[in-house]
């Protein structure tokens, strides 16, 4: 491994440690492919990467999506947009926490919304060599009125 590489890579799980996060091997892998390549990637790119350097671990799948509902608050308001959460997908599948990292609404209640909509989803779980294990995912709610 080049000498700039290890010195990124150990400057990371510095920081990782610093905001009481473990510096792990897919996250260091994750930071790899970013540094490796000279272009902007979506997330299921690094995931491919990722994959192939790292053929054991799976993002979880999603088997069972629950819209959220609209409150009459937020008609009447004319809200539209959208929810931007972190969600922890359990080994079993199911969601444990959510926290809203982007808020549309706290007022007329759709980021509650979208929080219980999310809860009530259901996951093939993701795997690290064969074993189910707890993942955290990005999800989006939208809100669109018709």
């Amino acid at each position: 491994m080049d000498h700039m590489i290890e010195t990124r890579e150990s400057a990371l799980a510095t920081a990782l440690r610093e905001r009481g996060q473990r510096a792990t091997p897919q996250r260091l892998a994750i930071a790899r492919v970013l540094t490796d390549l000279d272009r902007h990637v979506t997330a299921e790119h690094v995931h491919a990467e990722v994959s192939a350097r790292m053929p054991g671990v799976s993002l979880p799948t999603v088997l069972k999506e629950v819209k959220p509902a609209y409150t009459s608050e937020a008609i009447a308001n004319r809200i539209q947009g959208t929810v931007l959460m972190s969600v922890v997908v359990l080994p079993d599948g199911t969601v444990g926490e959510v926290t809203v990292i982007r808020s549309l609404d706290t007022v007329f209640g759709l980021d509650a919304q979208a929080v219980l909509a999310t809860k009530q989803w259901m996951f093939a779980p993701g795997m690290k060599d064969g074993v189910a294990v707890a993942v955290r995912v990005t999800i989006e709610m939208t809100f669109t009125l018709r």
